[in-house]
């Protein structure tokens, strides 16, 4: 495995404007990660190392409690009586990312196993409206969104922003942020109620030590580019980011070593707080001085996950009180972790919500308060909503 990360100072471009001819960004060149560190590679798999370990302890105890209350609710998924799904979209393959304009239109980016440049951004008008292409030539576009009139894109070291969207193509884009080649894959995107943008950044491998700071850590900047930072360090994967609008929290799911065979914990949720570190590699949820002063996790999810996307549920379709919906790539579920207590001593409990997906990525609350969840696996994006 190659420890070896290009070290440079990060080239923070804010407010460098370009024009975009067409629609298609500048191709990228190939980045060769070791396979466990680029998201769509770690979730396949994970995929793999999941299901052996299904195998090697079957029947033992999982981290997440499987309802035995859920019933069939439409496009092949199953989940609590009341609730009604529906195949919103097709056509997305390896979507993995999802995000909601001003006019309440749902914008879907996609993040293909090869990373061969080919990836892209499409926006779907409406429900079984066909996906149209909108910004192409990306890799891994994980990361998506809409912020005051401009869309964030987050793919393979840097982080764009379009502007200036007439219906068929956005006029410009500009480089927002530039990271050190090898950082790390570039994950999920969120913003707090104080402008500040919200970053995942992988490490490059499965347990070595990143000589990066911006790698395996989670970090904010301002929408113009300035004062990048690291705000949360030593975590493993930070795929999937949302901000609880209430609390002002935000999570962050995170995955887990796939090196350690049955001494692996769950794949977590956790609250990032300004100044902290996890210290992956050497902590991972074990006891002992490795894992001094690390913080809790708000709750462990199963073992080789993969968990990606998450949003916040408050009072909803998920029911009364605060929740974080959570995807399970490698389990072809949603995850219902109930939450108490706000920052660092939010604590849950999580159940299996949802179930029947292939492998589901991005996960989103729409304007109507319905969740949007898009299947990495078989390329559609389901809705659910309450039953009418």
């Amino acid at each position: 495995m190659d420890r070896a990360i290009t070290q440079r100072a990060p080239s923070v471009l804010g407010g460098t404007r370009a024009k975009v001819v067409p629609t298609v960004e500048r191709s990228e060149s190939s980045m060769h990660l070791p396979a466990g560190r680029d998201l769509v590679r770690v979730l396949a798999l994970s995929l793999v190392v999941a299901l052996s370990a299904s195998v090697a302890a079957c029947g033992s105890d999982s981290p997440t409690t499987s309802s035995s209350s859920l019933v069939s609710i439409g496009a092949g998924i199953e989940g609590p009586s009341g609730l009604h799904a529906t195949t919103y979209a097709t056509g997305l393959d390896t979507v993995a990312g999802l995000a909601f304009d001003a006019e309440g239109k749902l914008w879907a980016s996609t993040a293909s196993y090869q990373d061969d440049g080919k990836d892209a951004v499409y926006l779907i008008a409406k429900a079984g409206a066909t996906p149209r292409k909108v910004i192409s030539g990306l890799h891994s576009a994980i990361g998506l969104l809409w912020f005051k009139g401009e869309l964030y894109v987050a793919s393979k070291e840097r982080v764009h922003a379009y502007s200036g969207f007439d219906g068929t193509r956005f006029a410009t884009m500009r480089t927002v942020v530039a990271l050190p080649s090898g950082v790390g894959e570039v994950n999920g995107l969120a913003v707090s109620t104080a402008g500040r943008i919200s970053l995942g950044i992988s490490s490059p491998c499965d347990h070595c030590d990143p000589t990066s700071p911006y790698s395996a850590a989670v970090v904010s900047f301002l929408p113009d580019g300035s004062g990048l930072r690291v705000d949360a360090s030593g975590i493993r994967a930070a795929v999937g980011l949302t901000y609880d609008a209430t609390t002002g929290d935000l999570f962050a799911t995170m995955n887990q070593r796939d090196d350690l065979g049955t001494k692996t914990p769950g794949d977590s949720l956790g609250v990032i707080e300004t100044g902290q570190d996890w210290k992956f590699p050497d902590c991972y949820g074990q006891k002992g001085t490795a894992c001094t002063d690390t913080p809790d996790p708000v709750a462990e999810l199963d073992d080789h996950a993969a968990v990606s996307g998450v949003t916040i549920d408050e009072g909803g379709i998920a029911g009364a009180g605060r929740v974080a919906l959570v995807a399970e790539y490698a389990k072809g579920k949603v995850l219902k972790v109930v939450l108490k207590g706000t920052g660092a001593q939010t604590t849950g409990t999580a159940t299996t919500f949802l179930s029947g997906f292939t492998n589901p990525v991005p996960i989103s609350t729409g304007p109507d308060g319905s969740i949007y969840v898009g299947d990495w696996g078989s390329g559609s994006i389901v809705r659910v909503a309450q039953a009418s």
